[in-house]
């Protein structure tokens, strides 16, 4: 019976941890953010190889390789 009740003390403290440090088990980010975060790597990737210049001709490929 001590056993099963540590256990339960343990878990629960785990979950108000998970909890304060804002742990989600499930769901999804909103978009807005999800680009807010994802925009200073993007910059920086622009910045670092070759800027809009490869990203156009990058683009071009694709498209004659897909044949449009």
């Amino acid at each position: 019976m001590a056993d099963t009740a540590s256990r339960a003390m343990i878990r629960t403290q785990g979950r108000k941890a998970f909890a304060v440090f804002g742990g989600r088990r499930s769901g999804t980010r909103h978009p807005l953010v999800a680009t807010a975060m994802v925009l200073p790597l993007a910059a920086l990737l622009v910045v670092a190889f070759g800027g809009w210049d490869a990203v156009v001709t990058q683009a071009s490929s694709v498209g004659v390789m897909l044949g449009r």
